[in-house]
Parts: C-alpha cells; sequence; structure tokens
C-alpha cells in the first residue's frame, strides 16, 4: 500500500515538472500569452510588416504596454492592418506614431510607441495614422549595392 502511494506522488510531481516545463517553453517562444490586465485595441496600417507576428510586443521607452493582436492583408489599401491590445493602464495621446523596430541586429521584431502630445488620448476601436514600416535587411543591401554599382568607376585611370 505505501509503494502504490509513493507512486502516485511521484507520478503527481513528474507531471507537474513537464507542465512547468511546456509553460516556460511556449512562454520563452512568445507562443503563450496570459494577461491579467484589461487591454483595449487599436489599430494601425503599414506597407511592410517584415517579419512582425501576432504576440510580438509593443513597448514604449523599452517598457512592454501592450501586444501585437492580429494582423491581417487589407486589400483594398494593398497594406498590412496591425490589431494592437494595449493595457488600459497605460494612455497614449492620439497622435502618437508607430514604428516597427528589431532587437539586436537580427532579432525579432516589435512595435514601439512614440507619444504624441495631444491632449485626447486614445479610445478602443481608434486607427493610429503616423506609422513607419519595418526595415528590411535585404532592401538595404540591394540599395546599396546599386548604388556602388551605379557610382563612376575611378579604377586605373588618372584625370586629365
Amino acid at each position: 500500500m505505501q509503494r502504490s502511494k509513493n507512486d502516485v506522488w511521484v507520478g503527481l510531481f513528474v507531471m507537474l515538472g513537464f507542465a512547468a516545463v511546456l509553460f516556460l517553453a511556449l512562454k520563452s517562444a512568445n507562443l503563450l500569452q496570459i494577461s491579467w490586465s484589461a487591454d483595449y485595441k487599436v489599430s494601425a496600417k503599414f506597407d511592410n510588416i517584415g517579419g512582425l507576428k501576432s504576440g510580438a510586443a509593443v513597448k514604449s521607452a523599452g517598457v512592454v504596454v501592450g501586444r501585437v493582436d492580429s494582423i491581417v492583408f487589407d486589400d483594398g489599401a494593398y497594406q498590412a492592418r496591425v490589431y494592437l491590445a494595449l493595457d488600459k493602464r497605460y494612455a497614449f495621446p492620439k497622435d502618437s506614431s508607430l514604428k516597427i523596430l528589431t532587437s539586436g541586429l537580427l532579432g525579432e521584431q516589435y512595435i514601439g510607441i512614440e507619444a504624441g502630445a495631444d491632449d485626447k488620448f486614445l479610445v478602443p476601436g481608434d486607427k493610429i495614422g503616423n506609422t513607419q514600416s519595418a526595415v528590411v535587411l535585404e532592401n538595404l543591401i540591394s540599395q546599396f549595392l546599386y548604388n556602388k554599382a551605379a557610382e563612376p568607376s575611378t579604377s586605373g585611370t588618372a584625370p586629365k
């Protein structure tokens, strides 16, 4: 009887350990979002979102103030519409601006929000118009190479 009682406790302990490891893995991969605070949803359009994904952080001054709720393609404007869930604790002016930024050189992308100076604050359902799209590394490299190729060659010839 004592052995089976110990087996049950060991089994429960092992299952608890698996649940904890699963929780940590999902949380570190940004696939699990648990929030007990209320939020409000706003949207914005971007020409290019790069590698931005649902669940990405929305940061202001380096502090996470919300998450990307969803991303859809607006086939009327041919732009990406990004829906943000901002924490109710943080109120941003209506003329705030959004940028898609990257953590480090090749890190994950997130949205940075810079507060404006308007007296009125964002409310649920508002659309933020002042946005800056993601900087795509491949586009920068190709633009650099194109500009280098367009420069006149000065190798081997002396000016006359």
